[in-house]
Protein backbone atom coordinates (compact mmCIF):
# COMPACT_ATOMS: atom_id res chain seq x y z
CA UNK A 1 0.00 0.00 0.00
CA UNK A 2 1.10 3.59 -0.48
CA UNK A 3 -0.69 6.54 1.25
CA UNK A 4 0.86 9.76 0.74
CA UNK A 5 4.58 8.85 -0.31
CA UNK A 6 4.65 6.24 2.29
CA UNK A 7 4.98 2.91 1.62
CA UNK A 8 3.45 0.61 3.84
CA UNK A 9 4.03 -3.15 4.44
CA UNK A 10 1.94 -6.01 5.78
CA UNK A 11 3.91 -7.09 9.00
CA UNK A 12 5.39 -10.44 9.32
CA UNK A 13 3.03 -12.99 11.58
CA UNK A 14 5.67 -12.98 14.05
CA UNK A 15 5.23 -8.56 14.28
CA UNK A 16 1.83 -9.37 15.38
CA UNK A 17 1.24 -8.90 19.70
CA UNK A 18 -1.95 -9.72 21.11
CA UNK A 19 -0.94 -6.96 24.38
CA UNK A 20 -4.07 -5.87 25.52
CA UNK A 21 -6.30 -7.20 22.80
CA UNK A 22 -7.44 -10.43 25.24
CA UNK A 23 -6.58 -13.09 22.07
CA UNK A 24 -5.31 -16.03 23.54
CA UNK A 25 -2.97 -17.80 21.17
CA UNK A 26 -1.32 -21.53 20.65
CA UNK A 27 1.67 -22.58 21.14
CA UNK A 28 1.67 -25.98 18.89
CA UNK A 29 4.05 -28.29 18.66
CA UNK A 30 4.38 -30.37 15.34
CA UNK A 31 5.68 -33.42 14.95
CA UNK A 32 9.08 -34.01 12.59
CA UNK A 33 9.85 -37.83 12.67
CA UNK A 34 13.35 -36.85 13.47
CA UNK A 35 13.53 -36.23 17.45
CA UNK A 36 13.63 -38.98 20.02
CA UNK A 37 10.98 -39.30 22.34
CA UNK A 38 13.61 -38.52 25.58
CA UNK A 39 14.87 -35.43 23.40
CA UNK A 40 11.19 -34.06 22.95
CA UNK A 41 10.24 -34.63 26.38
CA UNK A 42 13.47 -33.12 28.02
CA UNK A 43 13.07 -29.83 25.38
CA UNK A 44 9.76 -29.51 27.11
CA UNK A 45 10.72 -29.58 30.41
CA UNK A 46 13.87 -27.40 29.82
CA UNK A 47 12.51 -25.41 27.41
CA UNK A 48 8.26 -25.36 28.53
CA UNK A 49 8.91 -25.84 32.53
CA UNK A 50 6.54 -28.66 31.75
CA UNK A 51 6.57 -31.65 34.51
CA UNK A 52 7.68 -34.94 33.24
CA UNK A 53 4.35 -36.81 32.69
CA UNK A 54 2.56 -33.82 31.38
CA UNK A 55 5.90 -33.54 28.98
CA UNK A 56 5.47 -37.25 28.22
CA UNK A 57 1.76 -36.71 27.19
CA UNK A 58 2.39 -33.65 24.80
CA UNK A 59 4.97 -36.08 23.19
CA UNK A 60 2.86 -39.18 22.25
CA UNK A 61 0.10 -36.47 21.25
CA UNK A 62 2.34 -34.66 18.58
CA UNK A 63 3.18 -38.67 17.73
CA UNK A 64 0.10 -39.74 17.15
CA UNK A 65 -2.13 -36.74 16.00
CA UNK A 66 0.23 -35.08 14.47
CA UNK A 67 0.78 -31.86 16.39
CA UNK A 68 0.12 -30.63 20.25
CA UNK A 69 -1.16 -27.50 21.67
CA UNK A 70 1.21 -27.21 24.53
CA UNK A 71 0.46 -23.56 25.43
CA UNK A 72 -1.52 -20.40 25.58
CA UNK A 73 -1.27 -17.08 26.08
CA UNK A 74 -0.36 -14.22 24.89
CA UNK A 75 1.65 -13.76 21.21
CA UNK A 76 4.88 -12.08 23.20
CA UNK A 77 4.66 -14.77 26.08
CA UNK A 78 4.76 -17.67 23.38
CA UNK A 79 7.28 -16.23 21.56
CA UNK A 80 10.22 -17.22 23.54
CA UNK A 81 8.85 -20.63 24.18
CA UNK A 82 8.34 -21.14 20.10
CA UNK A 83 12.25 -19.74 19.78
CA UNK A 84 13.77 -22.25 22.63
CA UNK A 85 12.15 -24.99 21.42
CA UNK A 86 13.85 -23.85 17.29
CA UNK A 87 16.83 -23.75 19.01
CA UNK A 88 16.85 -27.22 19.95
CA UNK A 89 15.54 -28.44 16.15
CA UNK A 90 12.08 -28.83 17.15
CA UNK A 91 9.01 -27.69 14.69
CA UNK A 92 6.59 -25.42 17.00
CA UNK A 93 4.22 -22.62 15.51
CA UNK A 94 2.16 -20.08 17.32
CA UNK A 95 -1.56 -19.84 15.97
Amino acid sequence: MKEKGIIKTKPLAEEFTDRGTGINRHLILHNDEVHTFDYVIDSLIEVCEMEAVQAEQCTFLVHYKGKCDIKKGDFNILRPYRLGLIERGLNATIE
